[in-house]
């Protein structure tokens, strides 16, 4: 978490005029406000994302929810009681079978869409941004911001090697198969009323599998009990977590070999210059074939690998996928205070057939738990925008259990009890207490922090000095929309 000495630092744009929607089409349909932040400190990017704001490089947008054609409702999922569904197990399953057996599933993906933000979706970032020699502007109490990650050494590991170190062998009942003969039952007239009556077949289980502990410890005067190979009871009805599902599909014998490398976002990190151009290369092909840009559309400096990304405290990451030596995927991951925050995936279109964006989203929740354990303040993972109004990307909320952000409140609603709302509505209030409202409603204007010639000032003060400021209602929407909490913390630049 950066230091008090560091701040925030932004342009703020408005949003009056529309834009084409990536899912419905509409060109001007789409309408969202936005802001380029020059410096970006963790705790105040975690307080944007929390009341709708979103990233895509270093220009972060909030859709207008009540205008806009799409409405984006901010999504998080609940890491650690997270259980993968029987659409996740397959796509789990079918990863396996590929790097097991070294064939491709036939025929496509399965029309997911692999990415958190859509390219086409948000806004486009300005093409000149005014004043870019302002993120090493020199500043009374402005200092070059420190980038903190978690105290956690493992942070960079492969995520399978935090996966349990228990047994992988299957779980069975070993009392689910009975000793000896199994024996028809002969036919008859009806139930014989001489013979006892029906018990359940758990209840038999368990009792057989009694009567042999007990004639165990007899023979062998111990108890099983303290026998190391014997689990415990309850053990063998314990559903699978996440990671044993991923451990399955990363056998030691197998046709290929799948690593997951996690690597900061950061030109002065050798791991990430070293794999720099092959990720660009990768970025390029991707955008291409799925989305159909155009080769000069593609450059690296649009690549999310690029350092427009903001310099939160614990940082932005690519984790890296590397099959058999050369990557052919990148997730783009904001490690947070609270989360993980999916930013964006692109991958080789040779392995489309993978389901490649459910697959990563599984390991980025994995990799959640993982940091959690060592971080315990954070345990959500943040899906990016869930939008349904476009059927496509409804998937995100089968990542249970998950919440969906009040676009008024701001407060967080399990997704059950949102989507009835939305079946009725594209926009709607999840927030049903009529009493509720901001918590972090802006109260006092004058209050909001402005960088105005390299001096930070109260927006009070700065008023003052221009002799009443024509910039009011701008300022004023801008501080409503971050809230009041970080308009006292974020710069606004004034010219």
């Amino acid at each position: 978490m950066a230091g008090n000495s560091s701040y925030t630092i932004v342009e703020y744009f408005g949003g009056d005029d529309g834009y084409r929607c990536g899912y419905c089409k509409n060109e001007k349909g789409n309408f969202s406000h936005g802001m380029w932040s020059h410096t970006m400190t963790v705790q105040d990017y975690q307080d944007l994302i929390d009341r709708g704001w979103r990233r895509s490089g270093k220009y972060v947008y909030k859709p207008i929810m009540s205008k806009t054609c799409c409405p984006q409702y901010t999504i998080r999922c609940h890491a650690l009681k997270f259980q993968p569904s029987k659409s996740h197990k397959k796509i789990l399953k079918k990863m396996s079978k590929f790097i097991s057996q070294g064939e491709l599933p036939k025929g496509q993906d399965d029309g997911e869409p692999m990415d958190s933000v859509g390219v086409d979706a948000g806004p486009r970032e300005p093409n000149q941004v005014c004043h870019p020699d302002l993120k090493c502007v020199a500043i009374a109490n402005v200092e070059k911001e420190i980038a903190e990650r978690p105290a956690v050494t493992e942070a960079r590991r492969d995520v399978a090697d935090a996966t349990p170190t228990s047994s992988d062998t299957p779980r069975t009942d070993p009392g689910s198969t009975p000793h000896g003969r199994t024996m028809a039952p002969k036919p008859g007239m009806g139930v014989d009323p001489n013979r006892p009556p029906c018990r359940k077949a758990k209840e038999m289980r368990k009792e057989r599998r009694h009567q042999k502990e007990q004639m165990r410890e007899h023979h062998d005067g111990v108890s099983s009990i303290v026998t190391p190979t014997s689990p415990p009871p309850t053990q063998t009805n314990q559903p699978k977590t996440l990671e044993d599902f991923i451990k399955e599909t990363l056998p030691d014998s197998s046709s290929h070999c799948l690593e997951v490398r996690l690597v900061p976002v950061s030109f002065e990190e050798p791991r990430f210059t070293s794999t720099y151009q092959q990720s660009a290369e990768l970025y390029a092909r991707y955008q291409m074939a799925i989305h159909g840009d155009d080769p000069d559309e593609c450059s690296e400096s649009q690549a999310e690998g690029s350092p427009d990304g903001p310099d939160m405290g614990y940082g932005s990451f690519h984790q890296q996928y590397w099959l058999d030596g050369r990557i052919v995927a990148v997730g783009v991951i904001d490690i947070l205070p609270t989360c993980v925050s999916s930013v964006y995936l692109y991958y080789h279109p040779d392995f489309a057939s993978l389901s490649l964006g459910s697959y990563s989203a599984l390991r980025e929740i994995a990799f959640t738990r993982q940091l959690q354990k060592q971080s315990p303040k954070l345990s959500y993972y943040y899906l990016g925008f869930y939008i349904h109004s476009c059927p496509k990307m409804r998937y995100k909320g089968q990542y249970r259990p998950s919440d969906l952000l009040c676009p008024e409140t701001y407060a967080w609603v399990p997704i059950e009890r949102c989507l009835p709302h939305l079946e009725n509505s594209r926009y709607a209030r999840f927030n049903q207490d009529p009493d509720a409202g901001d918590s972090r409603l802006l109260r006092d204007v004058g209050k909001a922090l402005v960088l105005y010639r390299r001096t930070v000032m109260p927006y009070a003060a700065y008023s003052r000095k221009r002799k009443g400021s024509s910039d009011e209602t701008e300022v004023q929407q801008y501080a409503g929309l971050v809230g009041q909490d970080c308009a006292e913390r974020i710069l606004l630049y004034r010219a």
